[in-house]
C-alpha cells in the first residue's frame, strides 16, 4: 500500500444497448452522478455507454433516465466519452491502460492517465457468460482482461484498483485475478450463476436497475465514505442481495481501505437522506426479455398491437428452443463421439488455458451459429456454460470446434 496520496480515477462502462437493457445503462448514469458528486473531476472519469436510452422512441420521458422507482433523473451531465460503435472492449482496455494510440474513434480519445500513486475505480455493467463480458458488438474475455490488469500492475500504473462487475457469471471474469497486484474485485454473482434485473417500471415497460448496483449505490449514497470500507460495501451486498450471492476476488487488503480513498467523500450538505428501496421484481438477465413482453402483452388493449406482441413473443420462444437444441446437439456430439468428454458437473472454475480455449469455442459459435450481439439471439448467453464445461473437461479444444462446425452444417435450425 502506498503512503502517497495520488489522483483518483474512474472508468464506468455499460456494454449494453436497446430498451430492454435500460437498467444496465441506467446503472452507469447513476454511478457517474455518485462519482461526480463525490468530487472526482470529469477529466479523471471515463464513461462508456451506447447512449440509446434517453431519447429512445420507447422512452415516454424524453431525456430522462431513472435507476429506481420514482428516482431522480440520472442522465443530466453524464459524460459522452465513448458512445455507440465506439463502445468496444478494445477501446475499454486502451482507455483503462492509458493508451490513446490504441483507441479507435473519431474525436477526443479520453483515457485513464493513472500513475503509481493513483487509485482506479472500475464499474462494468452488462450481460455476460462464463469468462466473458459483453459489449454492443463484441466481447471482452476474461483471459484478455486479466492479462491487461497484470500488465498494468507490472508497469506501476496504479497504487490500488477496485473493480465492481455486474453481469451473469461475473465471478468467472475475476476468479483468476492474482492476489498480489493490489486489485480488489467484487462481482454480482459466482462464476456459475446469473445476475438479476430489478424494479420493473409499468410506464416505461422495462427494468430500471440490476440488483447488485441498486444495493451498492444506495448504501454508498447514504454513507460517509471516509467511515466505510470496501469490505463494508461487500458485507452490505451480502446482507441485502436476495437472489445472487456477491463474490470478492484479488487482494483483500485493498478491501480494508475507506471508500473515500477512491471516491473522495460526499459533502455532508449533499449526502442523501432517503429511504433505501429494497430491490423488487427480480428476474434473471436472461429471462428479462420474455418477462418484458409478457407485461406488454398483458397491458396492451389494441387487438392489432396485442397480436403483434404475441407474435414477437412466440418468435422469441422459438428462437430460445432453437438455441437450446443447437447447443445440446454440440454437447451430445462431444459426449458420444471422439470430440472430448463432457464434465458431468457444472464447472465453477476455468484455468487461464481453459479460458483461452473457451474464447475460441465461443467465438466460433457466435460467428457461425448465433451472434448474441443481435438482441434476438441474446438468450444464447445463457447456454454458453455448456461450452465452458466442455473446455473444463480437459479434452482438446479442436474437437469441440469440429463439433460446432458439424452441427452448423447438419442442423435443420439453420435451413
Amino acid at each position: 500500500m502506498t503512503g502517497t496520496v495520488g489522483k483518483q480515477w474512474a472508468i464506468l462502462v455499460a456494454g449494453a444497448k436497446d430498451w430492454d437493457n435500460y437498467g444496465l445503462q441506467a446503472n452507469i448514469c447513476h454511478a457517474y452522478q455518485i462519482v461526480h458528486k463525490n468530487g472526482i473531476p470529469d477529466d479523471q472519469v471515463v464513461v462508456m455507454m451506447y447512449d440509446d436510452i434517453a431519447y429512445n422512441d420507447e422512452n415516454p420521458y424524453r431525456g430522462n433516465i431513472i435507476n429506481e422507482p420514482n428516482g431522480p433523473n440520472v442522465y443530466p451531465g453524464v459524460l459522452k466519452d465513448y458512445t455507440g460503435d465506439d463502445v468496444t472492449p478494445e477501446n475499454f482496455l486502451a482507455a483503462l491502460r492509458g493508451d490513446e494510440s490504441a483507441v479507435t474513434k473519431t474525436g477526443p480519445k479520453k483515457v485513464i492517465k493513472s500513475g503509481k500513486d493513483d487509485t482506479v475505480f472500475v464499474f462494468l455493467s452488462d450481460h455476460g457468460a462464463p469468462g466473458m463480458f459483453c459489449f454492443p458488438s463484441s466481447s471482452l474475455y476474461a483471459i484478455d482482461f486479466i492479462e491487461e490488469l497484470q500488465n498494468m500492475a507490472k508497469n506501476n500504473q496504479f497504487a490500488e484498483m477496485v473493480i465492481f462487475m455486474e453481469c451473469c457469471y461475473s465471478g468467472s471474469m475475476l476468479e483468476n485475478l492474482p492476489e498480489n497486484i493490489s486489485i480488489y474485485g467484487v462481482t454480482a454473482c459466482p462464476p456459475d450463476t446469473v445476475a438479476y434485473f430489478c424494479f420493473f417500471d409499468d410506464i416505461r415497460q422495462t427494468y430500471l436497475a440490476a440488483e447488485m448496483s441498486a444495493v451498492w449505490m444506495s448504501y454508498t449514497e447514504e454513507s460517509a465514505l471516509d467511515e466505510i470500507t470496501f469490505h463494508d460495501e461487500f458485507q452490505n451486498l451480502h446482507d441485502h442481495m436476495q437472489m445472487s450471492v456477491p463474490c470478492e476476488y484479488g487482494d483483500k487488503d485493498v478491501s480494508k481501505l475507506a471508500v473515500s480513498t477512491f471516491l473522495q467523500n460526499t459533502p455532508p450538505s449533499t449526502q442523501e437522506c432517503k429511504k433505501v428501496q429494497k430491490p423488487t421484481d427480480l428476474v434473471s438477465f436472461y429471462e428479462a426479455p420474455f418477462k418484458i413482453l409478457e407485461h406488454r402483452i398483458q397491458r396492451e388493449d389494441n387487438p392489432v398491437k396485442k397480436e403483434a406482441l404475441k407474435k414477437k413473443y412466440d418468435n422469441l420462444i422459438k428462437m430460445k428452443s432453437n438455441i437450446e437444441r443447437t447447443v445440446e446437439e454440440v454437447r451430445q456430439l462431444c459426449l458420444a463421439g471422439g470430440y472430448g468428454e463432457y464434465a458431468a458437473a457444472r464447472t465453477t472454475s476455468l484455468s487461464l488455458t481453459q479460458l483461452q480455449d473457451f474464447k475460441a469455442v465461443a467465438e466460433l459459435f457466435r460467428t457461425t451459429c448465433f451472434n448474441w450481439h443481435e438482441s434476438k439471439f441474446e438468450y444464447v448467453l445463457s447456454q454458453l456454460h455448456v461450452f465452458a464445461n466442455l473446455c473444463a473437461s480437459g479434452r482438446g479444444v479442436h474437437g469441440i470446434l469440429e463439433a460446432i462446425q458439424h452441427v452448423r452444417r447438419s442442423s435443420t435450425v439453420f435451413e
